[in-house]
């Protein structure tokens, strides 16, 4: 399904059911928000992660929290549903801000319920080694979306896991991810451990030959 929508290019990824507060303070995004919320209608932030406009996230402005003076605005957004941008404008008709053509993507639930319970289990792991336990409420009910920027992921990753059409496909990179990451965090503790035993007197058992 393709759609015609005001597009707000940023250098992040924002992933299906996100909230993202946005500041608005160029004119041409201050006139985007104004005729979305005078028109009720989404923009679009296609993600600059790889210095290209291709995928994005339809988002829907769900409050104006604060307008300044100056006209800046403080806005609560959430995002909807990935697109694949199809025509870029910039500028966009008559307006100061960009806009095009997109396609909706529809995604296949194909969830694999046995690697979804061993990704939880991971993201546990990585957690109590990070100290954050309760930075997020894990349920093996919860899309791949939920914990993505949570793992430590590089933006070039997150913008991959974006432009994924399946979910399994987003499990098997987060778990590969999650099972080098662990590892690496292991052998740094062990490694500060030896670190901080330099200079201070050991006692050593002798060997037995």
């Amino acid at each position: 399904m393709e759609k015609e929508m005001a597009l707000f290019p940023l250098n992040l990824v924002a992933f299906p059911g996100e909230l993202l507060n946005l500041h608005i303070f160029e004119p041409r995004y201050k006139q985007l928000v104004g005729d979305c919320i005078q028109t009720k209608t989404t923009f679009g932030i296609p993600s600059f992660a790889l210095n290209t406009i291709e995928f994005g996230t339809e988002v829907k402005i769900t409050d104006l929290t604060k307008v300044y003076d100056d006209g800046r605005m403080d806005i609560k957004t959430q995002a909807v549903r990935v697109f694949k941008v199809v025509e870029y404008q910039n500028p966009w008709e008559s307006k100061l801000y960009a806009g095009g053509v997109v396609e909706l993507l529809q995604f296949g639930d194909d969830k694999d319920f046995n690697l979804h319970e061993e990704i939880v289990d991971l993201i546990q792991d990585l957690f109590r080694w990070l100290k954050q336990e309760n930075s997020i409420d894990l349920n093996y009910d919860m899309s791949m979306y939920q914990v993505i920027h949570k793992i430590g992921l590089k933006l070039d990753e997150e913008y991959a896991l974006l432009a994924m059409e399946s979910e399994k496909q987003r499990q098997i990179y987060v778990h590969e991810h999650l099972s080098r990451l662990i590892p690496m965090l292991e052998r740094a503790e062990q490694a500060k451990e030896k670190i901080k035993l330099n200079g201070h007197f050991k006692h050593l058992d002798p060997l037995k030959f």
